[in-house]
């Protein structure tokens, strides 16, 4: 790496848009948090004969594996918990076009699950281009 992409990612713009993207992303990863519960519980409770705490729990634990390393700010774990966030963007896609009297909750959940995603994604490669992890350096290494 030159000297000059060093102190590119080591500027203080850089560290601006890292502090943004982890924002981004946190705000929406924490919004899910708070939106299911009020969802399940109290807004649109599931059908009668299912339990509220099975499905509240259901869609809440996948949230739980990747609170650490994002509240830490991992950048390896803002990377693969999109993965996760998949799960909440897909199940909101088919609310929008299923469920009309769920519509405005999997809206909300879609704008949260695509500001975690968006800010992840560019979290993960801005904090990881700032500690020196670039795709060319990792090849670099390897051979």
């Amino acid at each position: 790496m030159t000297e000059s992409t060093n102190e590119l990612n080591k500027s203080p713009e850089r560290l601006k848009k890292i502090k943004h993207c982890k924002a981004l992303a946190l705000s929406g990863y924490l919004g899910l948090f708070v939106l299911i519960p009020i969802w399940h519980i109290w807004l649109a409770p599931p059908l009668e004969g299912m339990s509220i705490w099975f499905v509240v729990l259901l869609w809440l634990i996948p949230l739980v594996f990747p609170l650490k390393g994002m509240l830490t700010g991992k950048a390896y774990t803002y990377a693969w918990s999109n993965f996760i966030c998949m799960f909440y963007f897909l199940h909101s896609l088919t609310l929008i076009y299923a469920s009309e009297h769920e519509r405005w909750l999997a809206l909300t959940e879609l704008i949260l699950a695509t500001l975690w995603f968006v800010g992840a994604s560019y979290y993960a490669k801005y904090q990881g281009q700032y500690q020196g992890l670039g795709l060319k350096k990792l090849k670099k290494n390897q051979e």
